[in-house]
């Protein structure tokens, strides 16, 4: 049997507030906004970012720093038989070297919000909707009525309504969620089982919208070590607590006959693989590479203003959905 693909779903929470910018200014509730799904408005992680995390993080893992990016400071030789290489691609120097410009062997999608964490005057909860969760895997029970004027909760609430911020809706109770298994004993889903609240897909957006998290900084004169006149700025951010999901398929074609190198030890000036450091787990395939990335996201953080306390993403659990053979 030949193996086609491998995909693994990834779920993650967010310990600090998330930016991840557009890059640009406007004119409206903040200066800088975040990245959003054109066709639903609602904020995401991209995939390019989470690609960038694990690539950057899984090379300090293995000791080879210069592997990030478009490692054009490499030579030939530091390719060959390089884990991080083989997993994330190279950069295309133009020259005729079998290895430079080999592609990489994992895609990794947009990082969706599944659960978005609101206040309520029952205190917080966590918003989604049927849709969203049926996507990622999770069951849904206990859905009374779809109309947009209802929500169903898996809070023992008494009271007919139930704010979400400034909107108030009905509220029935008896929702019940079951999770996958890699999840149902983590102690970040026993935090809030039973706070979860599903609305319409038609409301989620603007439920999320209206709660993002919003800051103003200003810019500091590195001369007077006062505030700049003028340069007073807001940026908005997705809350902490927020859970997302993202699916990362490994595509190991074994391009040119090359098997991925299994790697126990860092790098080291010998070569790969050949470091008297071991790595605190085996990598055995690609997937295994992103793994040890995903980790560092937790400490290391993703996106904008990290230095500012922003962008440490939590994985939750993974779990393979779909392995190919034939």
């Amino acid at each position: 049997m030949v193996q086609l693909y491998r995909q693994q779903r990834f779920i993650f929470m967010a310990l600090d507030p998330v930016h991840i910018g557009t890059g640009q200014t406007r004119i409206g509730r903040v200066d800088n906004t975040i990245v959003r799904e054109t066709g639903t408005n609602i904020p995401k992680i991209p995939g390019t970012s989470l690609m960038g995390a694990a690539r950057s993080y899984a090379s300090l893992v293995y000791g080879k720093p210069e592997a990030a990016g478009q490692h054009k400071k490499l030579k030939t030789e530091q390719m060959k038989d390089c884990p991080i290489v083989y997993t994330f691609g190279t950069y295309n120097n133009g020259n005729n070297d079998a290895v430079a410009g080999q592609q990489g062997k994992i895609s990794i999608s947009d990082a969706q919000i599944l659960f978005f964490p609101v206040y309520s005057m029952a205190g917080p909860v966590w918003v989604s909707t049927s849709e969203i969760l049926d996507l990622a895997d999770f069951q849904v029970n206990g859905l009374i009525s779809s109309t947009d004027d209802v929500l169903h909760t898996s809070l023992k609430w008494s009271k007919e309504t139930l704010n979400l911020g400034w909107l108030h809706l009905k509220a029935k109770n008896g929702l019940i969620v079951k999770p996958p298994g890699e999840i149902e004993n983590k102690k970040e889903w026993e935090s809030i089982k039973q706070r979860i609240v599903i609305v319409s897909i038609k409301l989620f957006s603007q439920i999320v919208n209206s709660n993002l998290e919003v800051r103003t900084s200003v810019a500091i004169n590195p001369e007077t070590g006062a505030v700049e006149d003028g340069a007073l700025f807001t940026y908005e951010a997705i809350p902490r607590a927020t859970w997302f999901w993202s699916d990362v398929v490994q595509d190991d074609y074994n391009y040119n006959n090359r098997k991925f190198p299994p790697t126990t030890n860092q790098f080291s000036e010998e070569g790969d693989n050949k470091g008297e450091q071991q790595l605190s787990k085996p990598w055995n395939s690609p997937l295994d590479v992103v793994k040890s990335g995903f980790e560092l996201m937790e400490f290391l953080g993703i996106g904008g203003m990290t230095t500012r306390g922003f962008g440490r993403v939590k994985c939750i659990a993974d779990w393979g959905v779909m392995n190919n053979e034939y």
